[in-house]
């Protein structure tokens, strides 16, 4: 089992940057594709950002994409996500899912429990 502990949140202002974290605890005989989500209050949760376990690829949500970065240390088993240009409208709990990549891992889908990002105008 993996466990996976978010942290970085907290509160920034406008124009301003945060950095999360999503470190792992555990292991399995599997590598992962590593996403951050992100939830407001009262509505649906939206996929952010993903960094792929094969190559490292990422891909992003298109109304993100140039403010928020996601890397990787896979030596440190953390995921990254770099929040820049910060708008009220990113205030939401943030969350890193950890997806097994491919075959057997593929049954794998762990969450953290979330890391609250607040931004003022």
């Amino acid at each position: 089992q993996v466990q996976l502990q978010e942290s970085g949140g907290g509160s920034g202002v406008a124009g301003g940057s945060l950095n999360l974290s999503c470190k792992s605890f555990g292991s399995t005989y599997c590598t992962y594709d590593m996403m951050w989500f992100r939830q407001a209050p009262g509505k649906e949760r939206e996929f952010v950002s993903k960094i792929f376990a094969s190559n490292g690829f990422t891909t992003y949500a298109d109304s993100l994409r140039g403010r928020f970065t996601i890397s990787q240390d896979k030596a440190k088993k953390t995921v990254w996500m770099h929040l820049t240009d910060l708008k009220p409208e990113d205030s939401a709990m943030y969350y890193c899912n950890w997806v097994g990549s491919g075959g057997y891992c593929e049954r794998y889908d762990f969450w953290g429990q979330g890391t609250q990002v607040t931004v003022s105008s």
